[in-house]
């Protein structure tokens, strides 16, 4: 089986004017054939997010007619704006919103559902995006759209900002990529209104990103990042508010967008293999999104120098939102015009700065986690999850059942670049169940087709092993498939084990479950609202690569090696001296200095091919 929504790398879209004519001259053939006599441009299938995809549509119509002069537009334009301003524009407060400060209000809004009390719960980020689309279709209005519609339109998303700044509570679901596109939204509308009023939205939006949003920041892996859904980053919603973080930039030019997008662009950087293979999120764990993610990749991808268009996108929506039948949907239909309109190009060759928390070199790349712990490895195609032994996750020793990756106290990292080689040395204290104190010292080397990873810790007792990885992915064309098996190598005994036990909470790469389905199952709320990642902690016991110490190792040392990917034979040598630890195979030698490291205490390596 296939990954449903990791497919082919987003920079593989031609993204020329030519190729972009192309689509909206799709998008228009389709909208006027969709055109009900009542001027919907809704496809027939919509239900939820329904509120502002008409008005998507419409605003396309709008832009491809800047472009284009088609005549038969304008009619179809002012048309389908008066659906919109006449159906789809409530007042009326939706029964059982939760998050209003002010009831009553008689300010607009847009409705997720459009069945009063239905779903209100999504009734704040469909006003974000009725505004976007407003705005947008403001930006595209002169010719097309007559003054009194103009100036109607202009009084709605006068009264969507409202209503999302004053009538309710600011950013109810904790959802960086909304609260973001809200900001956004102020910013364009600022520039529709006249100067004085203009300038009090654009200030209150400055006001909100800084207040509500940059403030409350998250760090993970040496970043601060915009919460999504309540956790540090969502590899569905994360690149998305990349591109808003792009667009603020576009329109405000205030610098703390570009700052804050480059941490951001640098953070999927360095989580994001080469391969564009990537998981977790704690609304999403492999539900990628595409379009709506070209603008933020590109953008920030050309001012990070680095290769973000790698990331892997849901194909089916490389240029707008689809239903199952492949036609068009209005929603998120600003990002194909923002992205239309950005005249950056992708940025193909990968960032050469070293990484803390990656690895990365021809096609091999290790992420690593906050713990300095590979997060996802890849190598010869295959992309390689933490395994689970006894509710701990994943690479490292385990003696007795207890693996040894959590560290007690700092840990440290040395990057090493020689001969062709790239490496990456990660020392960490960590404490076993007899609470002794050892030093757990691995050393990832990569030739850019291999990667062999060296584990060295004081003996432990009973028969360890090092747990390497489950197995989890394989690249297959522009398609990412479920997979068991492993082209790994040991120098001690190597192991494939899966779980004797059956259940949610015991993960069996053999299975056709994937990772997303089986961290909703183990979360605490409903598919869509519980947060995978929180799930997946709760695993008990996964498939699980399991490494021998090698034999004949130093007397006061337990060493493991491991080697991912293709090569000739494996037969590495080890040698203790006052130095370090000498690591000697077929294409390299390291010396892996003393735990205590140099004088200040940080790692020594040296490294020769």
């Amino acid at each position: 089986m296939h990954l449903p929504r990791q497919l082919g790398p987003l920079h593989d879209l031609p993204d020329t004017p030519e190729a972009y004519d192309a689509v909206l001259a799709d998008v228009t053939e389709q909208a006027l054939a969709r055109l009900t006599p009542e001027g919907s441009l809704e496809h027939p299938d919509c239900d939820d997010d329904i509120g502002d995809t008409s008005l998507g549509i419409t605003s396309l119509l709008a832009f491809a007619w800047q472009r284009t002069k088609d005549d038969r537009l304008p009619e179809a334009v002012r048309r389908s704006l008066a659906f919109h301003l006449r159906e789809r524009v409530y007042v009326d407060d939706n029964p059982g919103y939760p998050n209003l400060r002010v009831r009553n209000s008689g300010l607009p809004y847009a409705r997720y559902t459009l069945a009063a009390g239905a779903h209100p719960i999504g009734d704040w980020p469909s006003t974000v995006w009725a505004l976007l689309q407003a705005v947008n279709l403001l930006d595209a209005a002169d010719g097309v759209v007559d003054d009194a519609q103009r100036a109607e339109l202009l009084d709605v998303a006068r009264g969507y900002w409202r209503w999302l700044t004053e009538a309710t509570f600011f950013n109810p679901q904790e959802a960086g990529n909304q609260a973001i596109g809200c900001v956004v939204g102020g910013l364009m509308l600022a520039r529709h209104l006249p100067p004085e009023e203009g300038e009090s939205v654009r200030t209150r939006a400055i006001e909100l990103y800084v207040e509500r949003i940059r403030d409350h920041r998250v760090a993970d892996r040496g970043a601060l990042l915009p919460p999504e859904h309540g956790g540090a980053y969502d590899n569905n919603y994360g690149p998305i508010s990349l591109s808003f973080l792009a667009q603020a930039h576009r329109v405000s030019g205030a610098e703390m967008f570009a700052e804050d997008g480059e941490a951001l662009a640098r953070y999927i950087d360095a989580r994001l293999t080469n391969g564009g293979f990537d998981n977790g999120g704690p609304r999403y764990s492999e539900q990628h999104s595409a379009f709506e993610s070209v603008l933020g990749l590109r953008y920030f991808g050309a001012r990070i120098g680095s290769d973000l268009g790698r990331y892997r996108g849901d194909s089916r929506w490389a240029r707008h939102a689809v239903k199952d039948d492949g036609g068009v949907d209005g929603h998120f239909a600003w990002m194909l015009i923002w992205q239309i309109q950005d005249t950056t190009r992708w940025h193909r060759e990968p960032s050469t700065a070293l990484a803390r928390h990656q690895l990365r070199a021809g096609t091999v790349s290790v992420a690593f986690d906050d713990r300095m712990t590979p997060a996802l490895v890849e190598a010869a195609g295959t992309y390689y999850l933490p395994a689970a032994v006894n509710r701990q996750h994943g690479f490292g020793p385990v003696v007795d059942g207890f693996l040894l990756c959590r560290p007690m106290g700092e840990v440290r990292v040395r990057d090493l670049r020689a001969g062709g080689l790239t490496a990456k040395l990660v020392t960490k204290p960590a404490v076993g169940r007899d609470h002794v104190l050892r030093h757990v010292r691995s050393l990832y080397v990569t030739d850019g087709t291999n990667l062999w990873m060296t584990v060295a810790v004081e003996r432990l007792p009973g028969t360890p092993y090092l747990l390497a990885g489950l197995p989890y992915a394989a690249d297959d064309g522009d398609r990412v498939r479920r997979t068991s098996d492993a082209e790994v190598v040991a120098a001690g005994e190597l192991r494939l084990t899966h779980p004797e036990s059956e259940g949610v909470d015991h993960f069996d790469a053999r299975s056709q479950q994937t990772q997303e389905q089986a961290a909703f199952a183990l979360a605490a709320d409903p598919r869509g609202y519980g947060n995978p990642d929180e799930g997946w902690r709760h695993l008990v016991s996964s498939t699980a690569l399991e490494a021998g110490p090698v034999p004949d190792g130093p007397e006061d040392l337990h060493v493991f090696a491991v080697r991912y990917g293709p090569g000739r034979q494996f037969l590495p040598t080890f040698e203790q001296s006052a130095s370090g630890l000498t690591v000697r195979t077929e294409a390299f030698t390291a010396v892996i200095g003393e735990a205590a490291g140099d004088a200040h205490g940080e790692p020594e390596l040296t490294l020769h091919a």
